[in-house]
């Protein structure tokens, strides 16, 4: 079955944090949050012989906790250290918004410019406006959509106007502005914005414009011919569940949607200089962290996603890309950072609710753990079913072994716990 947003509100309320009620508590002191985070992480039954995963909490300019649990190398057997590269996936996504807003600074574009005016070329490219790319309302058809794409072609070579010419003669799926559907086409057209003002490419500017003046030097493009030195190995699981190594992709292909890679204090080191006024004006920061027109509903600003955590504004993205995943939080409210960066792409860990713990956890309102109670097994049946919210992938509700489980799109079966009154956590 179908429901509606509304119906899906009235029928099953599904918490993506992993408890339900708070205790008030002092801000976490480091020693604090040291044994809160080894207790969590012991909780994922991380294999000590498998991909692992490398955690940062950090509140202003003190760091609360560094850690890393599993290996860097399987093969080598090198465990994983909490300052190794990893690649951040879609967490790229704020560094190219950040770029073009900070050219728009600097009087070089505008959000409202239609894209025909740096790619005079592209179809239809004087209806689609800059902001309506930065905050995936543009309608282009986003290419790793494309049946069979990100098998063999994804593994080929491409420079910045082959990579447009992929996607750039099929039909849109919108009219520009009318919806919200998460799109890495319009990063790719963003970061050829960005070069075609710079004229050099788009992870270049991003140095000069932004990483370079922070002095953040824990963020890269991984060109094929650089040597990144600490780079951790990437990994996948097989159809039989096994560890395998991570399928093939050419890192021009993610390009400004998802191609940087970067450590746990560089990302807090970003958190901090974005969040803190260092880079953008106030007028830009704020409209890359303002939804806008149909992106409201999603509360998608530019590259960030806008949400709340214990009563404060939580700015956050994570990242899914061939061998890793990642998660990068932000409370500006009390300057909490969080990262997760993990060497596997396979389905185990819970990163956004891991993150909202840890950050709930810094500011001293924890989440406890939902005790569940027993269900009827008629209640639990007429709970199945598939559950769809417009611009996010259904997500399918089953009975398993007398549980309800959920599973999205192309993700893992999870487990649900139902804590009473109707409702159903993570």
């Amino acid at each position: 079955m179908q429901l509606t947003p509304a119906s899906f509100a009235a029928g099953l309320l599904l918490l993506a944090q992993a408890s339900l009620t708070a205790q008030a508590a002092e801000l976490a002191t480091p020693a604090a949050m040291a044994r809160y985070t080894e207790q969590l992480l012991d909780a994922q039954k991380i294999a000590a012989d498998g991909p692992g995963v490398a955690v940062l909490v950090a509140r202003g300019n003190q760091l609360l906790y560094k850690g890393a649990r599993g290996m860097a190398s399987v093969e080598l057997g090198v465990p994983l250290q909490p300052d190794q590269l990893m690649r951040i996936g879609s967490v790229t996504k704020q560094f190219a918004a950040a770029t073009l807003l900070k050219q728009i600074d600097a009087g070089q574009a505008r959000l409202d410019d239609p894209l025909s005016r740096f790619l005079p070329d592209y179809p239809h490219g004087s209806q689609i406006t800059l902001a309506q790319l930065l905050n995936h309302t543009s309608g282009v058809k986003s290419y790793t959509g494309i049946p069979g794409y990100m098998g063999n072609p994804v593994r080929s070579d491409l420079s910045t106007a082959e990579l447009v010419q992929v996607f750039q003669g099929l039909p849109v799926d919108f009219a520009p502005g009318q919806k919200w559907a998460y799109n890495n086409s319009g990063y790719v057209l963003v970061g050829a914005v960005v070069e075609a003002i710079a004229r050099k490419s788009w992870h270049e500017t991003l140095g000069t414009l932004l990483l370079q003046p922070a002095r953040i030097t824990g963020v890269h493009y991984p060109a094929a011919d650089l040597l990144l030195k600490g780079m951790a190995q990437g990994y996948t699981l097989s159809a039989a569940g096994q560890v395998a190594p991570a399928g093939l992709i050419s890192m021009t292909q993610p390009h400004a949607a998802g191609a940087l890679v970067a450590n746990t204090e560089a990302l807090w080191r970003w958190n901090q200089a974005l969040h803190g006024g260092q880079l953008l004006s106030p007028a830009s920061y704020t409209r890359m962290t303002t939804p806008e027109g149909a992106a409201q509903a999603q509360r998608y600003g530019y590259g960030i996603g806008v949400g709340s955590l214990r009563g404060q504004p939580l700015l956050s993205h994570g990242g899914g890309i061939h061998g890793f995943t990642s998660m990068l939080t932000y409370l500006p409210q009390t300057q909490v950072t969080v990262v997760l960066l993990r060497n596997s792409d396979g389905p185990g860990l819970p990163m956004d609710a891991v993150a909202r713990k840890l950050a709930a956890f810094a500011i001293g309102e924890p989440f406890t753990d939902p005790q569940p109670v027993a269900v009827p097994a008629e209640q639990l049946s007429a709970a199945e079913g598939v559950y769809a919210r417009e611009g996010q992938p259904p997500r399918t509700l089953r009975v398993k072994d007398g549980r309800l489980h959920s599973q999205r799109a192309g993700g893992s079966s999870l487990p649900l716990v139902p804590p009473g009154d109707g409702r159903f956590a993570f």
